[in-house]
C-alpha cells in the first residue's frame, strides 16, 4: 500500500510538469495499479518524444565577439536585383585598327624619310573635324611637328579613318619610337583604352648603313657612252656589266668573293657607269673595294671613278684611281665622313684610258660599311 502511494505521488508530479509542456492528457480517470502503470508508460513515451524533438533543433551558437546567434540560416532574398544603369559613351575616344604600312620594327636607313599611316576608329560620341589634331606624346619625334591637324574632314562616331605623318629617322643606329594621341577642338588630349589614356605609335629600327653594290648591282641604272645598258649584260655586248662570282685577278689569284666586271664599249675614252639608289651616309662609314684588271686582259688601261649626286644637287667626283695590267691591284678604303648626314646616289664609273682594248675592269666587293 505504501508503495502505491509513493507511485501515485510521483505520477501526480509528472502530470503537473507535463501539463505545462502541453503533453497529452489521458481521457479517462486513472484508477488502479494497471491503469497507473499504463499512464506512466505513456508519460515516458511523451517525454522521450519531446526530448527527441528538442535534439533535432539546431543549437544556438556564440558569434565571435558577439551575443549568441541563432544557427538557423537567414531567409534568402529572392527578389531580382535592379537593372544596372548603362554608362554614357564618352565624347572623345579612339581605337587603333591597324598599321597600313611600316609595322613595328620595320628596318629603315639612317636619315631616311618615310610616311607612316594608321587606321583609327572614332569610338566616342562626338564627330571629329579639322579642328582635331594628332599630337606628339612621348618618345623620339623623328622630326614630326608637335601637332598636325586632321585633314580627313568629318569623322562620325563609329567611322574608320586613315591618318598619316611623315618622319625622318636619325642618322644613327638604334630603335626609335614615337607615341601619339589625338586632341579635340577644345584642346583636350585623348587616346586609346576605356579611359582614353593610351597612345598609338610608330616604331622603326635603323641598322648599319652597310651597302653591297654587287648584291644590288641591277638596282643601279647602267649606261655607256653609247646609251643605256641592260642589267645584267652579256659578255659579247659592246659595253656591259656582269657579276662574276669567283673572278681571277691579274695576279693569277682566284677570289672567293664576287666582283662586278665592267667593260667599256669600243672607242676612245669611252665609259660605263652605274648610278645607284640614294643612300643615307652616317659618320664612320667607308667605301671599300679592290679594283684592277682581270686575268689575261694584258692591254687593260682604265680609270676607276667614284662619284655621287647629293639630294637636290649635281654630280661630284669623290675619288679616281688608274689601273693597268701590271700584276697588281689597288685596295680602296675611302672615308665618307664628308658626306655624313647626307642622302646621296653613288656612281661607279669605269673609263677607258685612250683606245678601249681589253679593258676588262673589276670592282671586287664594292661596298659601304664601317
Amino acid at each position: 500500500m505504501k508503495k502505491n502511494l509513493v507511485t501515485l505521488s510521483i505520477l501526480a508530479t509528472l502530470v503537473i510538469l507535463l501539463s505545462s509542456c502541453n503533453l497529452p492528457r489521458p481521457t479517462e480517470q486513472v484508477s488502479g495499479p494497471d491503469q497507473l502503470n499504463t499512464f506512466a508508460a505513456q508519460t515516458v513515451i511523451a517525454l522521450s518524444t519531446t526530448v527527441a524533438n528538442a535534439k533535432t533543433q539546431a543549437p544556438a551558437t556564440q558569434s565571435p565577439g558577439g551575443p549568441i546567434a541563432s544557427a538557423t540560416p537567414p531567409a534568402v532574398n529572392t527578389a531580382s536585383p535592379g537593372t544596372a544603369t548603362s554608362q554614357p559613351t564618352p565624347c572623345d575616344r579612339v581605337e587603333f585598327v591597324r598599321d597600313v604600312n611600316y609595322p613595328d620594327d620595320t628596318a629603315v636607313d639612317p636619315g631616311q624619310t618615310f610616311t607612316k599611316t594608321w587606321e583609327l576608329k572614332n569610338t566616342g560620341s562626338c564627330t571629329w573635324n579639322s579642328n582635331y589634331a594628332i599630337v606628339f606624346d612621348t618618345g623620339e619625334s623623328m622630326g614630326v611637328a608637335p601637332a598636325t591637324q586632321l585633314t580627313s574632314g568629318s569623322v562620325a562616331p563609329g567611322q574608320i579613318v586613315q591618318v598619316s605623318l611623315t618622319f625622318t629617322v636619325p642618322n644613327k643606329v638604334g630603335t626609335f619610337q614615337a607615341n601619339f594621341k589625338l586632341r579635340n577642338a577644345a584642346g583636350v588630349v585623348f587616346g586609346l583604352g576605356s579611359d582614353g589614356s593610351k597612345a598609338f605609335w610608330v616604331k622603326v629600327k635603323v641598322s648599319s648603313s652597310a651597302y653591297n653594290f654587287v648584291d644590288n648591282f641591277c638596282k643601279g641604272e647602267w649606261r655607256s657612252t653609247n646609251g643605256n645598258l641592260t642589267c645584267p649584260g652579256q659578255t659579247g655586248d659592246n659595253g656591259f656589266v656582269v657579276k662574276v662570282d669567283e673572278p681571277t685577278l691579274e695576279t693569277g689569284t682566284k677570289e672567293n668573293e664576287a666582283a662586278l666586271w665592267a667593260n667599256p664599249p669600243s672607242g676612245t675614252d669611252t665609259e660605263i657607269r652605274g648610278t645607284f639608289p640614294a643612300l643615307s651616309v652616317t659618320s664612320g662609314m667607308y667605301f671599300k673595294s679592290i679594283i684592277g684588271c682581270l686575268d689575261g686582259a694584258t692591254n687593260c688601261n682604265v680609270k676607276f671613278i667614284l662619284a655621287y649626286i647629293p639630294e637636290g644637287g649635281s654630280e661630284t667626283k669623290l675619288a679616281e684611281w688608274s689601273e693597268t695590267y701590271d700584276n697588281n691591284f689597288t685596295r680602296v678604303n675611302l672615308d665618307l665622313s664628308t658626306l655624313a648626314g647626307k642622302k646621296v646616289q653613288f656612281i661607279l664609273i669605269v673609263k677607258s684610258n685612250g683606245e678601249s682594248n681589253q679593258d676588262q675592269a673589276f670592282w671586287l666587293q664594292p661596298r659601304i660599311e664601317p
